[in-house]
């Protein structure tokens, strides 16, 4: 369940991360109040995730879905560059979640 938790933790974090955006500084109403329930709810789930898992490897976890999540919503909503470099190292932040997971 702890796992669970920190991976919709960690979706909520590339959600609030991308509303930042739409924010646009915090004067838009809508977008601002979604982004801060989404920020609020994203570390809630983590801290009780917290509860069961080791403290370096949820926080790890979870700001690597968090950096993937939003530069793969970067490069498709923002046109973000999206080179054989920048696609390389986020496979690596992938690697690192996933070897993570292996060793937890």
């Amino acid at each position: 369940m702890a796992w669970f938790l920190l991976l919709i933790a960690g979706l909520l974090e590339v959600g609030w991360a991308v509303g930042l955006k739409y924010t646009e500084g915090f004067t838009k109403l809508v977008p601002s109040i979604l982004t801060l329930t989404s920020m609020t709810a994203s570390v809630g789930m983590l801290a009780l995730a917290l509860k069961t898992l080791p403290m370096g490897t949820a926080y790890a976890v979870w700001t690597g879905i968090g950096a993937v999540g939003t530069a793969i919503l970067g490069i498709v909503l923002f046109g973000d560059p999206s080179n054989f470099a920048r696609i390389a190292c986020i496979g690596l932040i992938v690697a690192g979640i996933v070897g993570l997971k292996l060793v937890s």
